[in-house]
């Protein structure tokens, strides 16, 4: 294939990905799920690309889980997690077992029920279950914050330390049963304990340890060209994930214990760092989405959609709210309703289709069958629990209302996170220059100030004597966000 077409080719699925994710904000539609319905109909059952390498799959796939977790290592604030921090660990360690092992014999008690001539034994049920046991990291980001959801009792915080730390328990569940269905010898398990462990200790202390030295050498570095500060950043995301996985770590808790000690730090250029990974972890969550959706053949669904939507269901009604509220049993203050929305929000998304992959590139008896489940069951989940977070939200009576805030169309500037400031954009109206025409005579409230005018597409700094124009628009900065408001509803425009 030509360069040229294969590039035509991705630009035009990126093109239907972006608008599909348009829509389906509009119609509260997650986009991760119009992603995946893009690449399925793009694919060998709707306009015929052909797409069968696995190995492409899981590069793609293991990359943008590893610049999804970072990014969202560098968004949460630590403040907000302490409180929250143990229930996240438990959520991410015994929920994730105990979620594999109670959707792994239902999976075997469905399948012996509807599709008893497979052949599937416990073993492989219980594989089937390791690779849908973790919340989807990408999903959960993804739908929180595109929903923009204000949660009450620190639920937010919770949910996204258990979906970004989460998949190291999977991971190794997934890679040590793998081990078990492939070698004819009986298993060493307490060698298996121990490799968790371990894997588990060295991702942590890696991630801390690299994420500090980050730290320190972002600082030192004196970059003439501004440009390549995010690019630095991104190289260190790359470094400390393929250094953790030759350390025997789990590379992925390292990426983003990394990215929590590098977000949470002051260092150079960091507004632009976070603007550069958040439309990084977009485009990662785009191409991971549509190769997923290329790589399935809807066809091979239709066999397994009666098994699926049962296993679905128990694994949402059933797996999860069980392993969910028997973990946080010893938190005895934590409200009922709590529990119940930590249950909802366990999205599945394309990690467990990547775990999945993983089954298809060793060979694991059942892998194909393995993978359509998995994929059927994501799809759901996407369906299911991803459409209806925030009415769920609501009706429990968890969902805040959301802070109103302008966003600048006409000043193109950000300030940082560690300035308590709020901006807005006034334009001059014919009714504000009646009680006077220069800018010291609009009731501007105090700890209030007009920075910045634009006029004709040009841009001045004002005085207190400057004479303003009707359409004029006029930047204001405040100190906090209720100070803004009470300026705009004094003069009138909000």
């Amino acid at each position: 294939m030509d360069v040229e077409l294969f590039l035509l080719g991705i630009s035009i699925l990126f093109f239907l990905s972006i608008f599909a994710g348009q829509a389906g904000h509009k119609y509260g539609i997650p986009a991760l799920l119009l992603f995946l319905s893009v690449g399925m109909l793009c694919g060998s059952d709707g306009l015929g690309i052909q797409f069968e390498n696995l190995q492409v799959a899981q590069t793609i796939g293991t990359i943008s889980l590893c610049i999804i977790l970072f990014s969202g290592g560098l968004d949460t604030k630590i403040s907000e997690i302490k409180p929250v921090v143990k229930q996240g660990v438990i959520l991410a360690t015994l929920g994730v077992l105990l979620t594999a092992l109670i959707l792994g014999f239902a999976i075997w008690w469905i399948l012996g029920a509807t599709m008893a001539s497979a052949g599937i034994g416990l073993g492989t049920s219980l594989l089937l279950a390791s690779t849908m046991s973790s919340t989807d990291s990408a999903s959960v980001f993804s739908i929180l914050r595109s929903k923009g959801l204000n949660l009450k009792n620190n639920l937010r915080p919770m949910l996204e330390l258990e979906s970004g730390s989460n998949d190291p328990m999977a991971y190794i569940l997934t890679i040590t049963l793998i081990g078990i269905l492939n070698l004819e010898t009986p298993p060493n398990y307490i060698s298996a304990i121990g490799m968790l462990i371990l894997q588990l200790a060295i991702g942590a202390v890696a991630g801390f340890l690299l994420g500090k030295l980050a730290i320190r050498l972002i600082n030192r570095l004196k970059i003439a060209n501004n440009s390549l500060y995010p690019i630095l950043v991104f190289t260190i995301c790359i470094f400390i994930f393929s250094s953790t996985y030759y350390l025997k770590g789990n590379a992925y808790l390292a990426v983003y214990i990394s990215g929590l000690v590098i977000g949470n730090a002051r260092f150079a250029h960091k507004r632009s760092a976070l603007s550069f990974f958040d439309g990084l972890a977009w485009l990662s969550q785009l191409l991971m989405f549509l190769t997923l959706g290329l790589l399935v053949n809807p066809h091979e669904l239709v066999p397994i959609i009666v098994p699926g939507l049962i296993i679905s269901f128990i694994m949402i009604f059933l797996a999860r709210p069980l392993s969910v509220f028997v973990s946080l049993l010893p938190f005895t203050k934590m409200h009922k309703k709590d529990k119940l929305f930590v249950s909802w929000v366990g999205l599945r998304g394309a990690v467990p289709i990547i775990f999945a992959i993983i089954t298809l590139s060793e060979g694991v008896q059942h892998s194909r069958l393995i993978f359509n489940i998995v994929f059927f069951c994501t799809l759901v989940s996407l369906i299911v629990q991803g459409t209806t977070l925030a009415n769920v939200a609501k009706l429990l009576g968890l969902a805040d209302k959301p802070t109103k805030s302008k966003t600048l169309e006409n000043f193109d500037l950000e300030f940082s996170d560690e300035i308590k400031s709020a901006t807005s954009e006034i334009r001059i109206t014919a009714e504000m220059l009646s009680k006077g025409n220069h800018l010291m005579d609009l009731p501007l409230p105090e700890k209030t100030l007009a920075v910045m005018v634009k006029r004709n597409n040009k841009f001045f700094i004002p005085t207190g004597k400057t004479i303003l124009a009707e359409n004029d628009i006029i930047l204001i900065i405040t100190d906090d966000q209720e100070a803004l408001q009470q300026t705009l509803n004094d003069m009138g425009i909000a």
